[in-house]
């Protein structure tokens, strides 16, 4: 779960599983975790993931905790996703 409040709104990311049927919400997403906690003082980590996902017209919703980063993808876009980021040297578990 990912819980985040701005001044305009509540956003909460969870498993579809739980969210009621009436919810506002969109639907079919699948979330990749990075590996391992990262620093604060290494650079460039997130762009080196989201960059190649932007170049193949592929959406992210990123969301970032204090351990590490969180990537979704649409469902339908999944399977790519994850060949993107073979091709460009990332390992998926």
């Amino acid at each position: 779960f990912s819980i985040t409040r701005t001044s305009d709104e509540l956003s909460i990311a969870c498993p579809e599983a739980v969210v009621p049927g009436d919810a506002h919400c969109e639907r079919g997403w699948r979330c990749l975790r990075v590996a391992g906690a990262v620093p604060f003082t290494v650079v460039g980590v997130l762009t080196s993931l989201v960059t190649p996902l932007a170049e193949a017209g592929i959406s992210v919703f990123a969301i970032s905790t204090f351990d590490t980063d969180y990537l979704l993808v649409k469902e339908t876009d999944f399977e790519k996703a994850v060949a993107v980021f073979r091709q460009h040297g990332h390992t998926i578990q």
